[in-house]
């Protein structure tokens, strides 16, 4: 087992962070505050080509594979998640069209995502839908050589900034069996009927932008329907094991921003004429935040080797790897709060902001609930 990065890889890492350190950390309380997404930061890593990073070299991306994304995601979400989730969600969604997708839908709308001149988002979850994907209510009905679509979808990442959106929709409500008649569509911003509404107000991750979208009659052609008609929900399942992945690296990169700081002010901070990091108290809450951080992050890589490897277990270790990993993040966030003490509670220092956005990933691509029992029925041998 070689548990060693390539130096490409090294490269990468030291090249992201150095950008995260210098063009996201000195802004990030301010779009925070103001719930702005960060378009100047967006174009700054356009030129950087940081921005659709997944998507294949043919289609104008950087070709990385699931663990150099995991690596890129780690380093942005530990300079500061708010951002981080901007710049690496701007091809949210975009796995539908690099794998179900015809060659025409992957020539119009990867290069543009790749190149920093598109949005795009995954539009899945609704108002009365959040963890039961099978209930999703949209639907698409087909007339003539079109698409119809009505409904809601709720929490949507890149709601309001996005260009166009990969839409789970109802297409086949005859058909039999609980995850059949879904059907992804893709459906573009400027369509007559289409309608988003910013959501403000989110505990944490508050420069990424989130809306509810509303389709009204929404006509798209019959060509923007990505994959088998029908087979939308097994695409869907496919394209959780990898964005849990995801998941599971912004968590570990939030445990690594949170503890580096609470290091550095351990060192820092005196209490009865010594730094408080010499008391063995916070020297054990050093000691586990890093242990329980870096336990993470190699479950959280070999959950990538697993996706890039089409491994048996990807389902059950990006689960896993999800679940352990924001269990993490939220721990470690909240001991760094605690050893900054009454200033770790105001947002004169960074680990407040930390603090409240470590807990979503907890909550989006899956609860934690969701995942045990993904991990528990995947152990059984039960599958959906």
């Amino acid at each position: 087992m070689d548990f060693d990065l390539s130096d490409e890889q090294e490269q990468l890492k030291s090249e992201v962070r150095r950008f995260a350190e210098n063009e996201v950390r000195p802004v990030a309380g301010e779009y925070d505050e103001a719930e702005e997404y960060p378009w100047e930061v967006i174009d700054e890593a356009a030129e950087m080509g940081l921005l659709g990073a997944q998507i294949p070299f043919e289609y104008g991306g950087g070709g990385y594979d699931t663990l150099d994304l995991c690596l890129v995601i780690e380093e942005l979400f530990a300079a500061d998640p708010g951002i981080g989730l901007c710049l690496t969600s701007t091809a949210f969604g975009s796995e539908a069209i690099m794998e179900f997708g015809t060659e025409e839908q992957k020539e119009e709308y990867l290069p543009p995502i790749a190149e920093g001149e598109a949005i795009m988002g995954a539009a899945i979850s609704e108002p009365d839908t959040g963890s039961d994907v099978s209930s999703v209510s949209t639907r698409a009905e087909k007339d003539g050589d079109e698409w119809v679509i009505n409904g809601n979808k709720m929490w949507i990442t890149n709601g309001s900034v996005g260009d166009f959106y990969v839409v789970l929709c109802k297409t086949d409500p005859e058909a039999e069996g609980r995850y059949n008649g879904f059907s992804q569509i893709i459906v573009e911003a400027d369509r007559d009927g289409f309608d988003r509404e910013k959501i403000t107000g989110k505990l944490g991750i508050r420069a990424s932008d989130t809306a509810e979208l509303i389709f009204d009659d929404v006509r798209v052609p019959a060509e923007n329907l990505v994959g088998t008609r029908g087979m939308g929900f097994l695409q869907q399942m496919q394209f959780f094991d990898e964005t849990r992945t995801g998941v599971a690296a912004q968590a570990v990169g939030i445990a690594k921003g949170a503890a580096e700081r609470a290091l550095d002010y351990a060192g820092d901070r005196e209490q009865f004429g010594r730094p408080i990091g010499d008391f063995q108290a916070i020297q054990h809450k050093l000691a586990d935040m890093y242990t329980r951080t870096e336990a993470a992050r190699q479950l959280t890589y070999k959950s990538a080797w697993s996706v890039d490897n089409k491994e048996e277990q990807l389902t059950t270790l990006a689960s896993m790897a999800k679940e352990y990993a924001s269990r993490v993040a939220v721990d470690v966030a909240n001991e760094a709060v605690q050893i900054h003490g009454g200033s770790g509670y105001v947002n004169d220092f960074d680990v407040e902001r930390f603090y409240r956005d470590a807990k979503i990933t907890q909550i989006y691509e899956g609860t934690t609930e969701i995942q045990k029992n993904i991990i528990a029925r995947e152990l059984q041998g039960k599958g959906y």
